[in-house]
């Protein structure tokens, strides 16, 4: 039998899931998709999804894409209308490719591009908490943005990895790694001054973005410094990295398939 492939790209918030992947006993984005999609062709028709990545609890995105493997063709106007209808309001399904049998969403080269935003300095309006990480604690923002700038290039990144394995890849190249004013997202409940850590990578390992802000954000409290950072990137650095940056200001930005 013939089978059919699509590329959909959607974008959600995830302040309310646990994360993308489909877990038992808890709510999930792919959860929700297939739970969707199961509605929509009903109870008979075979299918499967596969997402491009996975992201943590609270994570949102702004754009990720998930293939859906079907043994029949569908209208795609039609559906992606479907889609949206049927979603959750912080769902929403952007457009859908058809591709061939030889695309593969986990294998093909792509770039993804994350952003963490934040503030600091006080406590902020409520609302912001799904978007962005504030610190009540003043950072030093120019050394922070001192600080992201080491982790461009090839570097090792295994004390950024929550849990490495003795046989893992760590050596990891950041094509993008700045901080810079927040232009990603506003509103007119966000604080005043707010930042965007920008990271773009072809890949990343378990909670390394995170890791990585973790550090940044110690570097504008005044707990490491550059020099300190410098050696986390080395083979030779044997020290535990522990300061994880909250998930909910963590959103991936775009994916990019090349």
């Amino acid at each position: 039998m013939q089978k059919h492939f699509y590329l959909i790209h959607i974008q959600y918030l995830g302040f309310r899931f646990h994360g993308y992947a489909k877990q038992p006993q808890v709510k999930t984005i792919q959860g929700m998709i297939d739970k969707t999609i199961r509605f929509i062709l009903g109870p008979e028709v075979p299918f499967k999804t596969l997402g491009s990545g996975r992201t943590d609890a609270l994570v949102s995105a702004n754009h990720m894409a998930f293939e859906l493997f079907l043994q029949h063709p569908i209208d795609q106007e039609e559906f992606l209308e479907l889609l949206n209808h049927n979603f959750p309001a912080d769902i929403r399904a952007l457009e859908i490719d058809e591709v061939d049998a030889e695309f593969n969403i986990i294998q093909n080269p792509k770039t993804k591009e994350y952003v963490y935003l934040f503030a600091h300095g006080q406590q902020h309006h409520p609302y912001s908490a799904p978007f962005i990480h504030t610190s009540k604690q003043h950072l030093d923002v120019e050394l922070m943005k001192e600080g992201a700038l080491l982790f461009e290039g090839k570097h090792h990144f295994r004390s950024y990895c929550k849990k490495p394995s003795e046989t893992g890849k760590f050596e990891r190249e950041v094509l993008v790694s700045r901080i810079e004013e927040n232009t990603v997202l506003t509103a007119n409940f966000f604080p005043e001054q707010t930042y965007a850590y920008h990271i773009h990578s072809k890949g990343f390992m378990r909670n390394q973005i995170r890791m990585m802000m973790g550090q940044l954000l110690r570097l504008g409290r005044g707990e490491t410094d550059l020099e300190e950072i410098k050696k986390s990137l080395k083979p030779d650095y044997d020290t535990h990295l522990d300061a994880v940056a909250p998930a909910s200001g963590l959103m991936l930005n775009k994916i990019r398939f090349d």
